[in-house]
């Protein structure tokens, strides 16, 4: 295709891109481009939503994975680690370390340095203009504070950064100084580790395993995993009262801890509950498998539900679309769907058969890893709200299921070890109930709670540090610090049409005049965290468009670039019971069944676990998911 009879129909962003592309993918790019300028792919029948996605997605996994470090080649016989390693090690078959923990994060695209704009404008002033919950906005009936807690028990599977020895200071300027509950605040630095590679030069280190293996709960080392188990039967320790032990100083034990609260820890200890009911049923099928082998065979199951409710439960929450709902399914169970997957198998390609059960995992050539630009994209803070309203569960319900309120406790209280000790007074009923009746915070801009501003941060271990943080501002900083393109380049980073003026990001007046009196006319300097804030979202859409864009490939590429998840998610490596418990799970709500039955059946009248309890199930739709027209 000749460039020149295209470029007047694209972007002038995307000239140079397009030199670099084959025939096939101008092509679909041009189809992806045109329909983004007419805003229209969300608005399309259901089938052609799914192939805009899918052509785009395409583009996506040849222009936006870039390795950062060297390629690590050395083989393994994948028999031979017919399980889940505690550091992530021995996944991919061609690489031993690819993927495991203490490997680089990688990007979805090129870095843009920072270093000396690390101050402009004053993260402190960004956080305090754009950031600062002023009122909670909440997201009606659609979201949830478990979906806010659930988010945070992924990324506990998933990510953090090696931090430095050497701190930064941030000092509020003067002029907003009055509306910093920190004058000023003390934080690590992000360590820089030189790659010996070609191409990007110095890197970041993630310490947790990128895999979606449920790290959260087996830790992202030998040692924490030893930690957590109780070398019986397979199974994790627990409390008695339904909640995570504790260790002699009141930090909860489970695989990762840093920076928690009640809600991640109630999502923690209901999995090692699923853990150790998976043991019990495998002992019962298979009475000579020895304590190792029920242990990693009930991980992979206990990851694959988790991964599994992540997929086809939460997302379709957070994405409330005809379109996405088929879409995730389809990344789950294919196009034909569970039923045909169930007799006949994968059959196809991704499209028709899903990425579940693929012949072979596929990296797209790139060594799996999550990446800079998924870390930056996933700042949630706002969903949760400033207090937990507690409810009464020993009386009968109300309308809709919805039980009495008993009193607000602030979300100070159930932070950290001080959590641990409201969690244990509440109890594990109480605290899921009353997160499941609330709705979460939304993802906008004067929304991101205030007691972020003044946070005890924690070490690794869970221990408190002496510096409170400012976690608004340091999310400003953070991405300035990791070179993650500002907003107008990260859009066209993502292939995405960038924007020439504050109108075409919000249509809020206030936001409008903020924009202008912080980043002046200038649109290159918009801060990603504050453009993901102020974004027009589409109608269902918890997050904006730019944000699920990223999503599109690293969700896929979680579960594609995972053998267990592909060419070892059978019988054979799950055992064919751990594999029905799998195929036979497809929401929080089932997990919650299987556990508190009572609590399901009393408290739970949505559909999902997700949407806040008290809302109205789905209803019947007699028109095929595939032939809806949004």
């Amino acid at each position: 295709m000749s460039l020149c009879l295209v470029k007047p129909f694209i972007h002038p962003s995307f000239h140079e891109v397009l030199k670099h592309m084959s025939f096939g993918d101008r092509l679909s790019f041009l189809a992806v481009h045109t329909i983004d300028k007419l805003n229209l792919w969300h608005r399309l029948p259901v089938l052609l939503g799914l192939l805009y996605l899918q052509a785009r997605r395409t583009l996506h996994e040849k222009y936006n994975l870039i390795m950062v470090g060297e390629r690590d080649n050395t083989p393994f016989n994948p028999d031979q680690y017919p399980y889940r390693t505690s550091n992530g090690e021995y996944n991919n078959p061609e690489s031993v370390k690819e993927g495991s923990q203490l490997t680089f994060f990688g990007r979805n695209m090129p870095p843009m340095d920072q270093k000396d704009e690390l101050m402009s404008p004053d993260p402190v002033m960004v956080a305090a203009k754009f950031l600062a919950r002023r009122t909670f906005k909440d997201t009606g009936k659609q979201f949830n504070v478990i979906a806010a807690s659930w988010i945070q028990f992924m990324i506990h599977d998933w990510i953090d950064h090696l931090e430095d020895t050497q701190q930064v200071e941030l000092v509020a300027p003067p002029e907003i100084a009055s509306e910093c509950p920190l004058k000023s605040f003390k934080f690590f630095k992000t360590k820089e580790v030189p790659t010996n590679a070609q191409g990007i030069k110095s890197g970041h280190l993630n310490i947790r395993t990128p895999w979606w293996d449920a790290s959260a709960i087996y830790g992202s080392d030998s040692n924490k995993s030893s930690k957590v188990r109780s070398f019986v039967d397979g199974k994790l320790k627990i409390g008695d009262n339904n909640l995570l032990r504790h260790m002699h100083n009141g930090i909860a034990l489970s695989g990762d801890i840093r920076n928690s609260w009640a809600g991640v820890s109630v999502l923690q200890a209901l999995f090692v509950k699923e853990h150790n009911a998976v043991c019990d049923a495998l002992k019962s099928e298979y009475p000579k498998l020895t304590d190792d082998e029920l242990y990693h065979y009930a991980r992979l199951v206990t990851s694959a539900v988790i991964a599994k409710i992540h997929t086809i439960d939460w997302t379709v929450e957070l994405l409330k679309t005809d379109t996405m709902n088929a879409g995730m399914h389809a990344n789950w169970y294919g196009l034909l769907g569970k039923r045909f997957k169930s007799i006949f198998g994968h059959v196809g390609g991704t499209a028709l058969g899903g990425l579940v059960g693929l012949d072979k995992p596929n990296n797209h050539g790139v060594p799996y890893s999550l990446t800079e630009d998924f870390t930056s994209v996933y700042r949630m803070h706002s969903l949760l709200p400033d207090t937990l309203t507690l409810r009464n569960i020993n009386a009968n319900p109300g309308p809709n299921k919805s039980p009495a309120i008993l009193e607000d406790i602030k979300m100070e209280e159930l932070i950290g070890i001080k959590g641990e000790e409201s969690l244990a007074s509440i109890g594990f009923e109480r605290q899921l109930v009353s997160m499941g009746h609330q709705a979460s915070g939304a993802l906008e801009l004067w929304n991101y709670p205030l007691f972020f501003r003044d946070l005890v941060a924690q070490n690794v271990d869970g221990t408190p540090r002496p510096d409170h943080v400012d976690l608004a501002a340091l999310e400003v900083y953070r991405d300035r610090e990791r070179n993650v393109p500002r907003y107008n380049q990260f859009r066209r980073g993502m292939l995405m049409i960038p924007i020439s003026k504050w109108e075409d990001l919000t249509d809020d007046k206030e936001a409008i005049e903020t924009l202008r009196e912080v980043y002046g006319d200038d649109v290159e300097k918009l801060d990603l965290i504050v453009g993901l804030m102020a974004e027009k979202k589409i109608k269902g859409f918890a997050i904006s468009e730019t944000a699920f864009f990223i999503f599109i490939i690293m969700a896929s590429r979680r579960l594609e670039a995972d053998r267990f998840f592909t060419s070892y998610f059978n019988e054979k490596t799950y055992t064919k019971k751990g594999f029905a418990w799998v195929n036979n799970t497809e929401s929080l709500r089932d997990v919650i069944t299987r556990h508190f039955p009572e609590i399901t059946t009393k408290w739970l009248n949505s559909t999902s676990a997700f949407s806040v309890w008290d809302s109205p199930p789905n209803s019947f739709n007699f028109i095929p998911l595939l032939l809806r027209i949004p």
